[in-house]
């Protein structure tokens, strides 16, 4: 994988980029996560030759290595390698999301060699999906929030399916989209989800900004609340002005971003519509003349039946927040043209995404929850109103310096039991002892708590009256201290699950 350098022409000018720019010019690449990955092997194709550098040593990056797939480059990896070293002679550099001179849990010889280049200003950072969107040429709509994006973005990719142009689902979500530029065309659209990572490099907006809602996360990234609402009002700053915003009126912080007054602007509420928006009435979802956008026709869109789209009761998705989630899709959806009754199918036929209240299974009357991407209080707070009593809930991980109280009354108040795991165990055991919580257990494993949850939930049960019960894992905490991320921890309790059906049936089978 080592190549020869020669001398650069000069910096990129990202202002006058295009799928031709890299050709022969060195390039850097930081992180070799998702996003590096990609990074690396779209800009190869192109002619770049690349730097990949990467903290840790080269035997632990034995996946990212065999995802570049031989490509040729100059891979730097290990502790003893010097970030500045890396940079010197580039004519761009390109980092993974996780990446900036302004993030705390960057690594600080690397965040200091950025920030030293950044200072000096001739060579340009960019990140992958800033890249992206200044390169796409197809009308784009990113979705951000505290928690409901991904989702959000599912469901607004499904709907603007049901119309003739085809649609790309990335970002955020687990797709970095910059190797399919090539292939991008004006009759594209593109959905990306961005996280509080991705906004803060954004240079370049959406066409539409689409936004669940804005309440605290990531403060051990961005050390207070308003700095992090600053992140996230980034993508309204940014949209297109021949876009549009799409923003929840049942949310104080993203709601205010009406008031930028750059753009037409759609409201969607879970009551009747404002105009123009969309809302629920007498069990429907249904819309106020929402404006079609000029790339999609101008006017006012079809309005159906009393401005009705679909009845609430065909949204296959537990919990009111989903509701919001849909009206949140159904406004996109309307802005780009699609047609009610397509709108209609699209929603009824959705299914959860994984690790997003994703039904796993139920074994005996005891449905299990995956919600492994809850890692925030409000998320799990929502978890906890989306079932009927009683709920066991599964938490705990890597405390990530928000409040605990209000998800603690809420546990007190909804959850028949929790069981605890990760490093955060004592202070989310503490803020329930607080809120009077009176069953509160630990376990030293995923698979130990998916035991126990099973059979308090079976208590439960057997106390009447019903003959149902949920345990759902919605952590409230980051993943990293026991898993590499959320989705393995969500892949771990399905698989605990799966054991513990086995085990069932094996024991039933032996009767």
């Amino acid at each position: 994988m080592n190549g020869t350098r020669t001398a650069g022409e000069g910096p990129i000018d990202l202002d006058r980029l295009s799928l031709d720019a890299f050709a022969g010019r060195p390039v850097a690449v930081l992180g070799l996560a998702r996003s590096g990955i990609a990074l690396a092997r779209f800009l190869v194709d192109r002619g770049a030759r690349v730097t990949a550098y990467d903290l840790q040593p080269e035997a632990e990056l034995t996946e990212a290595i065999e995802a570049l797939g031989g490509r040729p480059l100059r891979l730097m990896a290990g502790p003893a390698v010097d970030p500045a070293d890396v940079l010197r002679g580039q004519a761009l550099v390109a980092c993974s999301p996780s990446i900036s001179s302004r993030y705390p849990t960057t690594e600080p010889r690397l965040r200091g060699a950025l920030a030293a280049l950044e200072a000096e200003g001739r060579v340009p950072v960019v990140s992958e999906v800033d890249l992206f969107l200044r390169l796409c040429p197809a009308p784009t709509v990113g979705i951000t929030g505290t928690k409901g994006k991904t989702t959000t973005s599912a469901l607004i990719a499904a709907v603007l399916g049901a119309g003739a142009r085809p649609v790309l689902l990335g970002g955020n979500i687990g797709t970095p989209l910059v190797e399919r530029l090539p292939e991008l065309t004006a009759s594209h659209r593109v959905v990306l989800e961005l996280s509080e990572l991705q906004l803060p490099t954004l240079s370049r907006g959406t066409t539409v900004a689409v936004y669940t809602h804005v309440t605290q996360d990531h403060l051990d990234r961005h050390g207070t609340v308003e700095a992090y609402r600053a992140v996230k009002r980034r993508l309204a700053e940014l949209v297109d002005p021949s876009g549009a915003l799409v923003l929840n009126a049942e949310d104080p912080v993203s709601a205010a971003y009406a008031s930028l007054g750059r753009t037409p602007t759609v409201m969607y509420r879970r009551g009747r519509p404002m105009p123009g928006g969309v809302g629920v009435a007498d069990g429907w979802v249904v819309a106020d003349e929402v404006r079609r956008l000029e790339l999609a026709g101008g006017g006012a869109t079809p309005p159906g039946s009393a401005g009705r789209i679909l009845p609430v009761d065909e949204i296959p998705l537990a919990g009111a927040h989903n509701v919001s989630n849909v009206l949140a899709a159904v406004a996109a959806g309307l802005l780009f043209g699609i047609a009610p009754d397509g709108i209609r199918r699209a929603v009824a036929t959705f299914r959860a995404v994984e690790h997003r209240l994703e039904p796993v299974a139920e074994l005996d009357g005891v449905l299990f929850v995956n919600d492994s991407q809850g890692t925030q209080p409000d998320a799990v707070i929502a978890a906890l109103r989306s079932f009927e009593p009683p709920v066991v809930l599964i938490a705990g991980g890597r405390d990530k310096g928000v409040p605990l109280d209000a998800l603690a009354r809420e546990a007190a108040a909804r959850a028949r039991a929790v069981v605890l795991i990760g490093e955060s165990a004592p202070l989310l055991q503490a803020e329930l002892e607080r809120a009077g919580h009176t069953r509160v257990e630990h376990a030293a494993t995923l698979e130990s708590a998916v035991e126990r949850a099973d059979l308090l939930a079976r208590e439960a049960m057997a106390a009447g009256p019903t003959r149902h019960a949920t345990v759902v894992l919605s952590p409230a905490a980051a993943s990293f201290d026991m898993f590499v991320d959320y989705a393995a921890r969500g892949r771990a309790f399905k698989a605990a699950v799966a054991a513990l059906a086995a085990a069932r049936s094996s024991t039933e089978a032996t009767r």
